[in-house]
């Protein structure tokens, strides 16, 4: 897991919420690369709705989550979101 991959987290159901990224997501995955790297674990999400609650900002605060923060609307330093936009046109093909 520490290696660059994890497992995929499908969300099957429902609308991902700040309290089901949380519950879901944060707690149980990410805080394990926490726990392992240390200090040198720096976080990094989108903006996202979900990522960006108030219950999502104090859960990372309170278990110490170093973040890099993404300014907002900046897919050009996102690579990833330029990447779902091609796939996205393909898988409508």
């Amino acid at each position: 897991m520490i290696n660059g991959r994890t497992r995929l987290h499908v969300v099957a159901n429902g609308t991902m919420t700040g309290q089901r990224y949380i519950d879901e997501f944060l707690l149980p995955h990410v805080r394990l690369f926490l726990g392992a790297v240390g200090d040198k674990f720096v976080f990094m999400d989108d903006n996202a709705t979900c990522h960006r609650t108030l219950a999502v900002q104090d859960c990372l605060d309170i278990e110490g989550f170093q973040r890099l923060v993404w300014p907002a609307r900046s897919p050009d330093l996102n690579f990833i979101e330029n990447v779902w936009v091609l796939w996205e046109g393909k898988l409508l093909v």
